[in-house]
């Protein structure tokens, strides 16, 4: 997500890095649900404030991802290893039935470990359930 936020600068500019490249997609072509739950937008709010984005970047992406995102609640803890702090990502992924988990650290998120194909921004995309495309169908139809 942090990586990528440069895909919200200019929609005249093209993304510079697989990670803006993937917000983008999901943004403008629609080409994923993005699953989040509460816990996850926290963190993401809270490693862009550490990072020093604009407040006003950070508003404009929550918003986003509420009215964009599919908000799933977890009714479990999971636990994560190696890295605990994780877990939200975890729990986000296990209850919304994720096909995947892009993220920049691999290593946080050990394949054995997880159903969810684990894949960096820039990889293809693994193909979809059925079910989500319906999905993505009723959330165009809104």
């Amino acid at each position: 997500m942090v990586a990528g936020i440069a895909g919200f600068k200019d929609e005249n500019v093209a993304a510079r890095n697989p990670s803006a490249i993937l917000l983008r997609a999901w943004i403008n072509e629609d080409t994923f649900t993005w699953l989040v739950s509460a816990a996850v937008v926290d963190e993401y709010v809270e490693v862009l404030r550490r990072c020093r984005v604009r407040r006003s970047v950070i508003g404009t992406v929550v918003n986003l991802l509420r009215e964009e995102a599919e908000l799933v609640v977890p009714r479990h803890s999971i636990e994560a290893q190696p890295d605990p702090d994780d877990a939200p990502f975890w729990e986000c992924a296990a209850v919304g039935d994720a096909d995947f988990i892009v993220t920049l650290n691999k290593r946080d998120f050990p394949q054995s470990r997880l159903r969810p194909r684990v894949i960096e921004p820039g990889e293809a995309l693994p193909s979809l359930h059925p079910r989500d495309s319906l999905r993505r169908r009723r959330r165009r139809g809104r």
